[in-house]
């Protein structure tokens, strides 16, 4: 039997260093937690699988399977060579049976996370221009703004009940299965604990519970993740600017995928009036994961996680996020699983990155019971 493994190396920038209680590159201990930029996603869990497997050479022999393992750097730029390198080198990946992904995490209920899938993203700017420099504002009245100009096209793509209303994408979204439902049902999400730990008083819509959890893990979203024009420093500058971009990002579902959403957009924007906005592609897309939720990894999942955890492990149909898992395991019909160190405050992507000390220990025992029990499926 052979298992094949999934990590990255490479991380999110560390910026903004002042909101970082000790510098990022600079790995520190303290109050039971290892604190780093890349620690949570996914040098932990990269380190740990290689501990594991040098510990079960230590002390049990040889290993009862075949381990193929895919590291790569480029994981957070949208792994854009993976599916190529892929494509090039089928054959070595013909005799995989499963994959264990590269992260995971326990929950707010310090249950385990068993993910089976992700969800696709596209990446993008809208860039919006107008005169060939930046204007006294008192040239509003004639000439156009391009930041004005970027937020109307915006308004275009939701409305204020947080729906996507780009022409056609609707009809792009396939609805959860009833198995993925099943599924997401034993999910367990504490409304008011969650909001505590966002410091919010409410989710979008008031959604709570259960119909919070289907809107987390089973709808697209259309994100702004930055907006830049114009004069932003202290003070006034009473500027028009001459440019104006946005950085976005598309969150996608079955049966979506980037390209689609690519066209959809170009589409809805000149349909709309705007057909001026530029849009620029700044990392290569994802396309949707999804693996059985019963397939023999799971399976050899769950029994490493009652072995290890004395609990079962929760299974999720998908994570939030997204991930290059499609290239290496759907188009090759390998089924996979995701599990890993991470907790619910690891921070990842943001200053204070961090585990678990005693998670990263417990965590190398759940790889060595993975290994135990896919040996035998």
């Amino acid at each position: 039997k052979t298992l094949l493994i999934y990590d990255h190396y490479d991380v999110q920038p560390p910026e903004p260093l002042e909101l970082w209680t000790t510098p990022p590159w600079e790995p520190t201990i303290r109050e039971g937690k290892f604190f780093a930029r890349g620690v949570a996603d996914n040098k932990g869990d990269l380190l740990l699988r290689i501990q594991a497997v040098e510990s079960w050479l230590a002390t049990e022999g040889a290993l009862p399977l075949k381990i193929k393992w895919v590291i790569e750097g480029e994981e957070e730029i949208g792994s854009p060579n993976l599916g190529k390198f892929v494509r090039a080198q089928r054959a070595l990946f013909k005799d995989a049976d499963g994959c264990l992904w590269e992260f995971g995490a326990k929950d707010s209920h310090e249950n385990p996370m068993l993910i089976c899938g992700l969800k696709g993203i596209l990446f993008i700017e809208l860039h919006a221009r107008g005169a060939k420099r930046d204007l006294h504002s008192g040239a509003a009245p004639i000439i156009e703004n391009p930041a004005w100009r970027l937020v109307w096209a915006l308004s275009t793509l939701k409305n204020e009940r947080d729906e996507i209303i780009i022409d056609g994408y609707a009809q792009t979204v396939r609805p959860p299965t009833a198995l993925e439902l099943e599924a997401a049902a034993h999910i367990p999400f504490d409304t008011a604990l969650e909001l505590e730990k966002y410091g919010l008083s409410q989710f979008i819509n008031g959604v709570r519970d259960f119909e919070a959890v289907k809107k987390l893990y089973f709808t697209p979203t259309v994100t702004i993740c930055g907006l830049q024009s114009g004069y932003t420093g202290p003070g006034g500058k009473t500027v028009l600017p001459n440019h104006a971009f946005v950085k976005l990002d598309f969150r996608l579902v079955p049966d979506q995928t980037p390209e689609l959403i690519l066209d959809l957009l170009r589409r809805h924007l000149d349909a709309h009036g705007f057909a001026d906005i530029e849009i620029q592609v700044t990392e290569a897309g994802e396309h949707v994961a999804r693996s059985p939720l019963n397939s023999a990894i799971v399976r050899a999942a769950q029994a490493a996680a009652r072995a290890t955890y004395r609990r079962d492990a929760i299974v999720y149909p998908s994570a939030a996020g997204s991930g290059p898992m499609y290239e290496l395991c759907q188009q090759l019909n390998i089924p996979a699983v995701s599990a890993g160190c991470g907790y619910p405050d690891s921070r990842g992507h943001a200053p204070d990155e961090n585990i678990r000390v005693d998670d990263y220990f417990e965590s190398i025992t759940f790889i060595r019971e993975l290994i135990r029990h896919f040996a035998r499926a």
